[in-house]
């Protein structure tokens, strides 16, 4: 097994490995916090509250997929006390990284618990869990210990704004599942630019047609016969629309809607947070899909 594929199964293998030996710091100490994503920084700051202050090791509209890490973000690693990634192989950039820091922090992955195979891919990883926010609640639940295990003091201030934010997440699904209700059944067809919207079909009662690269990662490229596949398989659907996010690129939605007919929202937001509007917040990213995806199907 090539090594960067090592570190990364001793990361998912388990809520938190720290290498630091180390007491728990105190809350007079600073205390670093350092999420791999935007969108993790966000909900880890939901649950950090005033307390602690949390940073990306991204910045904002970047895909994770296709990420090239800098020197500075080595330094970011090395001078934190609490790093959160997702799992399940999403952050591939990372291992080196891991590597050059010298494994002197604590890794929390928020992921951990849940299950990676999805009903259109049983055999695939799909990092994409949070476009499911009750795959969130797991989340918040792993970070809210990790917290906890960095800064015992503050864990009355993480249970509260832990519990707080699950209140949330609860109120959005029965938002969303409202929103689709009114949607039949025979128009919930998704066809996306790579397999990253598994989990809200599932959840939600909609069915993935196909997608335009193969697999869980937008830096992937179709094969030969790929894509007169998929436009087969979209003009027996009767699919409505092929959603991209704003970070995926259009030239291949394009000949596909040409071919089809179909109609390409490119605003989708899933891999990264914005600054300010449409998707500042993960609150707001779910919201704004929903409404994109609801008002394309119909």
């Amino acid at each position: 097994m090539p090594f960067h594929q090592l570190i990364f199964l001793l990361l998912i293998s388990s809520l938190f490995v720290s290498c630091n030996s180390s007491a728990a710091l105190s809350p007079n100490d600073d205390i670093n916090v350092v999420t791999t994503t935007t969108l993790l920084a966000d909900i880890t700051q939901n649950i950090a509250g005033a307390r602690l202050q949390v940073e990306s090791l991204l910045p904002l509209g970047v895909d994770p997929h296709s990420y090239q890490p800098i020197p500075q973000d080595v330094v970011k690693i090395v001078e934190s006390d609490l790093l959160i990634v997702n799992g399940a192989d999403y952050e591939q950039f990372l291992a080196n990284l891991l590597a050059n820091a010298g494994g002197q922090t604590t890794v929390i992955v928020a992921s951990a618990g849940l299950e990676t195979a999805t009903e259109a891919q049983p055999a695939g990883l799909d990092p994409h869990f949070w476009i499911d926010p009750n795959n969130v609640i797991v989340y918040v639940k792993n970070i809210r210990d990790g917290l906890t295990h960095i800064d015992p003091d503050g864990a009355q201030d993480f249970k509260s704004n832990a519990d707080a934010y699950i209140q949330k997440l609860q109120e959005l699904d029965s938002w969303i599942i409202a929103e689709v209700t009114g949607l039949p059944v025979e128009k919930r067809l998704l066809v996306t630019n790579h397999d990253n919207l598994g989990y809200f079909a599932k959840r939600y009662g909609f069915t993935v047609i196909g997608t335009v690269v193969p697999g869980f990662s937008s830096d992937a490229a179709p094969a030969a016969g790929q894509m007169a596949e998929l436009i087969d398989q979209i003009k027996a659907s009767q699919a409505q629309a092929l959603f991209l996010d704003t970070a995926e690129p259009l030239t291949m939605g394009e000949q596909i809607a040409s071919d089809t007919g179909l109609t390409v929202v490119t605003d989708l937001q899933i891999e990264s947070l914005t600054e300010g509007p449409p998707a500042g917040t993960y609150l707001d990213l779910m919201t704004h899909n929903v409404t994109r995806i609801i008002e394309a199907l119909r």
